[in-house]
């Protein structure tokens, strides 16, 4: 069964109340039996998609008509967009797991992992020059490569040579993660990074070490914050989410 198959089959029951879809982040507030929870996830676009014949979000303006599993469902949209939508609302209703109450991020897991080691980055991450000269090698796969970014299909020969794969989260929106971490050697790490990240126990039985991704902290504000433009940076600035990395084998499954 597909990772994200097995996080739907988890979810809390509850409504979805609002939705923002930011220039490069989309989230989603519900309400649960625990109160009120705001989900996060890339906003991704549709270059391709004509947007006068072919919208990126169909049904734009009356989202909040349809129903909670309408909305998870468009994760198999063809649209990137509201297969983003609909992985913050996935997030949203994720059970809440117990955090480490210390700040880590991705880059910090790696900086610490990464000298003399052979590191496969499944997208173009800003600390990517800082890790260079620590590395034996870099490789870094884009659908889009630009600089010395390799292409994406070069993943079969680049994936199984990593110590350490960092893939991000969109993979779960562009249905890319399976092929991805069936590349992997058992001895690998594998991080799952950013902030469309599940913070869920269910990746770590699909082969992901290293859950790297963000808490929201006040939800009004980071609604507010993606619906005018704000940037993950900012959010935290703000005191409206903060960075956390989970360990598979830190992790307490009665938590």
């Amino acid at each position: 069964m597909r990772v994200i198959d097995e996080l739907i089959k988890v979810l809390m029951p509850g409504r979805i109340l609002s939705i923002q879809v930011g220039m490069s982040r989309t989230a989603v507030l519900v309400e649960t039996a625990e109160g009120q929870r705001c989900g996060l996830a890339a906003s991704l676009a549709n270059p391709e998609y004509v947007s006068r014949c072919t919208p990126s979000v169909s049904k734009a303006g009356h989202l909040l008509e349809m129903s909670t599993e309408e909305i998870i469902g468009m994760i198999e949209s063809p649209s990137q967009t509201e297969a983003s939508i609909a992985l913050a609302a996935i997030n949203a209703f994720l059970p809440k797991i117990k955090l480490p109450q210390t700040y880590k991020n991705a880059t910090d897991y790696i900086r610490e992992h990464a000298e003399e080691k052979n590191i496969a980055l499944i997208g173009h991450f800003p600390f990517i020059e800082e890790m260079q000269h620590m590395t034996k090698n870099l490789w870094v796969l884009e659908l889009n490569p630009h600089g010395n970014d390799l292409p994406a299909d070069a993943a079969p020969q680049i994936v199984p040579q990593a110590d350490i794969l960092a893939i991000t989260a969109t993979t779960l929106i562009n249905q890319t993660f399976e092929d991805l971490i069936s590349l992997c050697r058992k001895d690998a790490k594998v991080i799952m990074l950013g902030p469309t990240t599940p913070l869920s126990p269910v990746l770590f039985a699909h082969g992901v070490d290293v859950l790297s991704g963000s808490e929201v902290l006040d939800p009004d504000a980071v609604m507010l914050g993606v619906a005018q433009g704000a940037s993950m940076h900012q959010l935290k600035k703000e005191g409206s989410i903060r960075y956390v990395t989970i360990l598979k084998d830190d992790f307490d499954l009665n938590s």
